[in-house]
């Protein structure tokens, strides 16, 4: 069993992901890059010096393959970080059942199947850290995205119940909601417009990076926030403000 904290951290080929992979790597921490597009997982893995794995999140028999070698190599899994996730932009008139599923389906489903395969691998060495990626969408009510808002309130729902169920165990589950980051997913899903609408209503002129989001999720994987749990942090230069 290695000593070194070890990390899966989902949809970490490029994007958020990829920037919390770098910087939990620069903390110490064995980072496996999981993500549907390996080649882009093994850039970043060999990047970091992690190890990258193809990984379905919405799959129950590949998060359950994923999450056994990682815990058959290593012995431990201390920090999970969902970050995976499909961001449609589809008006409501256009929006299927069928569209409004898949999105489900992987950011939400996929959430709840990862913190099943792993937490009690956390409960076993009674400690763990888990980060969930929400979104300060659920804050704005943005619209043409509906079956997407919806999944992020799910997973701030999800993040406040389950809190209370496996902080005896030692795991403490939180969430943070970036507002929207220049990154590979927003330009290519038709979200690259709304960069013009939100930077004038920020704190901070300019648009966000990965790399703002990064550092958050690192603290409450830290040690530093044993005494935090069931929170949502939101991460939006200041577009919205609770």
């Amino acid at each position: 069993m290695t000593e070194q904290r070890v990390a899966i951290v989902t949809g970490a080929a490029q994007g958020i992901g990829a920037g919390i992979a770098r910087e939990l790597a620069n903390d110490g921490v064995k980072v496996v890059v999981a993500d549907l597009n390996l080649e882009g997982a093994e850039t970043v893995a060999a990047e970091i010096d992690g190890i990258a794995k193809r990984l379905d999140i919405s799959d129950p028999a590949a998060v359950a393959q994923v999450v056994g070698e990682i815990d058959a190599e290593f012995g431990r899994i201390d920090i999970l970080v969902n970050n995976a996730g499909v961001v449609p932009f589809t008006p409501w008139e256009e929006l299927t059942f069928e569209g409004w599923q898949r999105t489900f389906s992987v950011n939400a489903n996929g959430l709840f199947l990862m913190v099943k395969a792993v937490e009690p691998i956390m409960k076993r060495a009674g400690y763990g850290r888990i980060v969930n990626i929400a979104s300060n969408t659920f804050v704005a009510g943005t619209p043409n995205c509906a079956d997407y808002v919806a999944t992020k309130g799910a997973v701030i729902g999800f993040t406040r119940a389950l809190a209370g169920e496996i902080g005896k165990d030692g795991v403490t589950i939180n969430a943070v909601a970036p507002g929207i980051i220049a990154s590979e997913g927003v330009f290519t899903t038709g979200h690259g417009d709304g960069f013009d609408y939100v930077v004038p209503m920020q704190a901070f002129d300019r648009r966000g990076v990965p790399a703002d989001i990064a550092p958050a999720v690192a603290f409450l994987a830290s040690e530093k926030a044993e005494w935090i749990t069931g929170q949502t942090l939101v991460v939006d230069g200041g577009h919205t403000r609770n």
